[in-house]
């Protein structure tokens, strides 16, 4: 029996991952946002612990997740899911939307990573998953700072991975391509609209985003299972794309930057000393 901590599980992705995990028969610590989400979900099932926590407020982390060792078990796989979207051009968002962004999506992961990995690497053993995006892979406009949140959390993996493997610590980062959940609905934080001339561009995109809520080809149940192989795999991917559609941009960026890099290859060569 492991025990997973697992970030943000009173929906989406998260609750559908808690779900599973305790089908199989694993002990899941959940954190939520009030006392009574975390009621419901120890409430939920009997291998279910819910625990109150901001991972913005990182003084906060450390004693939770001490808590956690000492009185439910040494922490085998911890699930970075807690993020949120933020919609809006570059240009319009303001500097408090932009750090509380990072806030949550990066510097709350860091927190909630940084206070597991003494456990891990103590015991030699342990898995670390963080939900990034397809968007921590390819931007797309109007999620600009939202991207740029999950590009930095898909660097944060990749340089844990090299710097933990000779601990027996597994590090993967989860790429979701477009599921069904409220990220683009309730989850979704819209910034304010202030500059017309973007509305050509954006106002579409908004739209087309309000109207796909809900109706996002990919399944949470399904998501959640192909995480949990991964974790009871032998062999972990540093990426795992989840969706068609993850699969479909990936590949699409990789061959832009292929002909990107061999177009300039000649300016690209002709820096070094001769």
């Amino acid at each position: 029996m492991k025990t997973w901590l697992i970030s943000g599980v009173s929906s989406g992705l998260g609750k559908a991952l808690a779900e599973a995990v305790l089908a199989k028969g694993d002990r899941v610590v959940g954190t939520l946002r009030s006392a009574e989400q975390q009621k419901s979900f120890t409430d939920s099932h009997p291998l279910a612990t819910g625990i109150v926590l901001d991972i913005t407020h990182r003084e906060l982390v450390p004693p939770a997740i001490m808590t956690i060792e000492e009185e439910v078990g040494p922490i085998d796989v911890l699930i970075n899911n807690a993020g949120y979207g933020l919609e809006g051009t570059i240009e319009e968002t303001t500097m408090a939307d932009a750090r509380h962004q990072f806030e949550v999506n990066f510097f709350g992961t860091l927190a909630l990573t940084q206070a597991v990995l003494p456990y891990m690497r103590s015991s030699r053993a342990g898995h670390i998953l963080t939900v990034t995006s397809i968007g921590g892979l390819i931007s797309f406009p109007g999620v600009g700072i939202y991207n740029a949140s999950k590009f930095a959390l898909e660097g944060l993996s990749e340089a844990l991975s090299k710097e933990v493997s000779g601990f027996g610590i597994r590090v993967t980062a989860i790429e979701p391509g477009m599921f069904c959940t409220d990220w683009a609905g309730r989850s979704m934080t819209r910034g304010k609209r202030t500059v017309p001339d973007y509305d050509e561009l954006f106002n579409p995109i908004r739209e087309a985003r309000l109207a796909r809520s809900g109706k996002q080809p990919g399944d949470p149940a399904k998501a959640a299972l192909a995480i949990i192989a991964v974790v009871e795999g032998d062999e972990e991917p540093l990426h795992l794309l989840l969706g068609t559609d993850a699969l479909g941009f990936a590949r699409a960026k990789l061959d832009a930057l292929t002909i990107e890099f061999q177009r300039f290859e000649k300016l690209t060569v002709s820096t070094n000393y001769d």
